[in-house]
């Protein structure tokens, strides 16, 4: 019930932040890109304070996964956390529709109006698009370790990831829109392909699959590398993530300085 929560607040604030300022005729209306990254830094932050004393406001299904990977947490936990991981992130996305109802069939644009549910690349290159999200994502858990390491004040600690997740934002997030999590981009890519939301386009389910393996690959490598740094604990499962992320980044430098047709 922590996940479930935590995350439909994530998405509520997030998705919510990106549907006043690109659907039409709301007062936020291309507010720009800084409202949309301080928006979802401050939803991660009232999320993982709904959340952290129940579940620990994992909240993303990469955060799930690299900690379980460095046993920081039991595997046998991580399917449940992950089923409620998505179905929050579907009824924020879902609570987001309702709130801004009348805006929808004042928005023509069908990428816009999925914008607000699901990433969408600046530009479309797979292997580029796939290493923003693994580059995003490794800063994330990387920088959840970080913080987690120092000593704060008494529940300031969901403030301060929410500001790196602002960082990554505005550092990182304007290539793919910085998914960093798997469930925060399927769930609500689910309830834009079940809604009835006027003039849609399609749910580019051709692109789904990017903010879900970016993610998980990037924030494993993330955890396996601060323990490995700092806790000098080397697992397994560095020398096999590491080379697959390694050859992406080689695929992706390829493919990009291919002379144009």
């Amino acid at each position: 019930m922590g996940e479930f929560i935590g995350t439909m607040l994530l998405i509520v604030f997030g998705g919510g932040v990106v549907a006043g300022v690109v659907l039409k005729t709301t007062k936020a209306e291309n507010a720009g890109w800084m409202v949309i990254a301080s928006g979802w830094g401050l939803g991660v932050a009232i999320a993982i304070y709904a959340a952290a004393n129940f579940s620990g406001a994992h909240l993303n299904p990469a955060v799930t996964i690299a900690l379980a990977t460095v046993g920081d947490f039991e595997w046998n936990k991580v399917p449940l956390y992950i089923l409620a991981q998505m179905l929050g992130a579907f009824t924020g996305a879902v609570i987001v529709w309702m709130h801004y109802l009348p805006h929808w069939k004042e928005t023509k644009d069908p990428i816009k109006q999925l914008a607000v549910f699901s990433t969408i690349p600046a530009i479309r290159s797979m292997w580029a698009n796939l290493v923003s999200e693994i580059i995003g994502s490794f800063m994330l858990l990387f920088g959840i370790f970080s913080i987690g390491s120092n000593k704060f004040s008494e529940g300031l600690n969901p403030l301060v990831v929410g500001g790196l997740v602002i960082a990554i934002g505005l550092s990182l997030g304007a290539t793919t829109g910085y998914a960093i999590n798997p469930a925060r981009d399927l769930g609500p890519r689910i309830a834009h392909f079940i809604l009835p939301i006027i003039g849609k386009g399609n749910s580019d389910w051709s692109y789904s699959w990017i903010p879900i393996i970016g993610p998980i690959l990037g924030g494993t490598l993330g955890a396996l590398m601060y323990k490995a740094i700092f806790n000098h604990e080397i697992y397994p499962l560095l020398y096999v993530v590491g080379p697959i992320i390694l050859l992406i980044m080689v695929v992706a430098v390829v493919k990009e300085n291919q002379p144009p047709c």
